[in-house]
C-alpha cells in the first residue's frame, strides 16, 4: 500500500472513531447511573476528596451534597446496580484518571454472595463497562469481567453501540445531546433521592461475634484489592449499610473485618450503630430494609460525615469558590429531599407502601 492510501486509511478510521465514540455516549440508556458516571466525569480535576465504590447501598444512601454542607468534605459516587466487586480496582483506576481522593470507600454488601451469581444478568456487568468513558481502562475492565464465551460477546461491550443502536430516537433529548463527551455535571453530585416507602423490622445482630467465610472468589477479590490499594498508597474505608441484617450476615461481615484489619485501613458496619443513627425500619427505607429513602439517606450522610470528619484528617472547602457548584448542590438537595419525605409521609398516611422490587 502506498504512503498516500495509508495516510488516506488513517485519517478514515480516525473520523470514523471521531464519530462512533459521541455518537455511543449519546445513546447510551439514559437514567441515574449515567447521570452518575457522566456527572463524575465533569467534575473539576482534583476537586473530589472521597470516591465512594459500590453497589445499590451507595448513591440513594449518602449524599455528597448533605455531606459537603456538613463537613466541607467532597464526596461522589462511581456506584451501579448490583456492581460486581470485581469492577473495584478498575473504577479506582478510572477514578485516577481525574481525580486524587484523599480517600476511597467501598462499601461490602456485594462481597455476601458468588460472583456466578452476579454473572446470570450481564446487565450488572454493563452497569459499570457500558458508563466508562471509551478507553484502554475499559478494555481492561470488560476482559476482567466478560469471559471470551458470554452469549452477548465481548465485542458488544467493546463497543456498546451494538446493545444500544435502537435508542437512536433517543437523540433528539437535550439530556442525551449533551452527553456527546460523557461529561456533564449531575446537580445533585450524584444522589439519588428516593421518595417511596417500604417498611421492615429492625434486626439487630451486632451482639454476634462467629465469624462465616464469604465464597472464595468474593475473598480472592477482596483480598487483590487491598494489595492493590496498599501498592498504590491508596487510603481506603470499608463499610456496610444499614439494611435489614440476620445473624449469617453479621457473622460474614464479622470475617470481612478480619481480612481488612491487618491492612490498618477501617471496617465500619453500620448496623453495629443504629442508635447512634437513630434509624427508624418503619420510616427510613423504600423497600423494607433494603435500601434508604430520603428520611434514610439523610441519617447515613450525617452519620458518615460526622465519621469521616472525626477519623480523618480532611481540609474543609466550604467558603472556596471553586466549590460554588457543591454550594448550589446542597440547596437543591435540601429542598429536594424536603419535598421527597412529604411524599414518604403522605404514602404512608394512605398506607401505599412500594411493592418489593429485586435489582
Amino acid at each position: 500500500m502506498k504512503k498516500k492510501e495509508w495516510i488516506k486509511t488513517i485519517v478514515f478510521i480516525a473520523g470514523f472513531f471521531l464519530i462512533l465514540i459521541p455518537l455511543t455516549y449519546m445513546i447510551r440508556t439514559n437514567g441515574d447511573i449515567k447521570d452518575i458516571f457522566v456527572g463524575f466525569y465533569a467534575e473539576k480535576k482534583d476537586t473530589i476528596d472521597v470516591v465512594m465504590i459500590g453497589s445499590s447501598p451507595v448513591y440513594p444512601y449518602y449524599a455528597g451534597p448533605k455531606i459537603w454542607e456538613d463537613t466541607g468534605i467532597t464526596c461522589y459516587p462511581l456506584s451501579s446496580n448490583m456492581q460486581r466487586p470485581k469492577a473495584a480496582v478498575h473504577l479506582v483506576e478510572e477514578a485516577e484518571k481525574t481525580q486524587d481522593p484523599e480517600l476511597y470507600i467501598f462499601e461490602m454488601r456485594m462481597y455476601l454472595g458468588p460472583d456466578e451469581r452476579l454473572t446470570q444478568n450481564m446487565a450488572y456487568t454493563r452497569g459499570v463497562t457500558d458508563n466508562m468513558k471509551y478507553s484502554w481502562n475499559r478494555i481492561k475492565t470488560i476482559n476482567d469481567l466478560v469471559e471470551p464465551n458470554e452469549e452477548e460477546p465481548r465485542y458488544t461491550y467493546y463497543f456498546d453501540i451494538f446493545k444500544y443502536h435502537s435508542n437512536w430516537k433517543t437523540l433528539v433529548l437535550p439530556s442525551q445531546m449533551v452527553t456527546f463527551r460523557y461529561e456533564y455535571p449531575d446537580p445533585l453530585k450524584g444522589a439519588v433521592i428516593r421518595d417511596d416507602i417500604g417498611p421492615s423490622e429492625m434486626a439487630d445482630y451486632s451482639w454476634v461475634t462467629d465469624r462465616q467465610a464469604i465464597p472464595e472468589d468474593q475473598e480472592e477479590v477482596l483480598r487483590n484489592l487491598l494489595a492493590y490499594l496498599q501498592e498504590k498508597g491508596l487510603n481506603a474505608l470499608f463499610i456496610v449499610s444499614p439494611n435489614t441484617m440476620t445473624e449469617e450476615k453479621q457473622r460474614q461481615y464479622n470475617y470481612i473485618a478480619d481480612i481488612i484489619a491487618p491492612t490498618g485501613y477501617q471496617f465500619l458496619n453500620m448496623n453495629d450503630y443504629y442508635e447512634e443513627l437513630d434509624i427508624d425500619f418503619e420510616m427510613d427505607f423504600d423497600d423494607y430494609g433494603g435500601h434508604a429513602n430520603a428520611f434514610g439517606m439523610e441519617k447515613c450522610s450525617a452519620f458518615l460525615g460526622e465519621y469521616l470528619k472525626n477519623n480523618y484528617s480532611f481540609t474543609d472547602k466550604r467558603g472556596q469558590k471553586e466549590y460554588e457548584s457543591w454550594d448550589k448542590a446542597a440547596e437543591l438537595w435540601e429542598e429536594q429531599t424536603e419535598i421527597a419525605k412529604q411524599t414518604i409521609l403522605d404514602k404512608k398516611e394512605r398506607s401505599e407502601f412500594k411493592v418489593i422490587e429485586e435489582e
